[in-house]
């Protein structure tokens, strides 16, 4: 169990260093509009149809939205721009 555990987070390491050696970013928006189940699903569809969008985590309780990607292909007023066209206005978390 150790092993698993130890070898899951060095893969997420990597992952994150990979990321970031390509331009890789990540920002934390703010979604204050969802009221529903299925409002993640809708944000989490938005923002992972943006290009150059590697991850998207959709929190409703906490009604953020993690996102990483290529800082080279997107930026954040394209991503919150993504939100808001499907009803959703998001704002960058501080």
């Amino acid at each position: 169990m150790k092993s698993n555990l130890a070898a899951a987070v060095l893969a997420v390491t990597l992952l994150a260093a990979d990321a970031t050696l390509a331009g890789g970013a990540s920002v934390t928006l703010a979604v204050d509009g969802m009221t529903c189940a299925a409002c993640p699903y809708i944000v989490k569809q938005a923002l992972a149809g943006v290009s150059g969008v590697r991850t998207v985590a959709v929190s409703f309780p906490d009604k953020k939205a993690v996102v990483t990607y290529d800082a080279g292909k997107t930026s954040i007023a394209v991503l919150t721009a993504a939100t808001t066209n499907v009803g959703f206005p998001s704002r960058v978390m501080e």
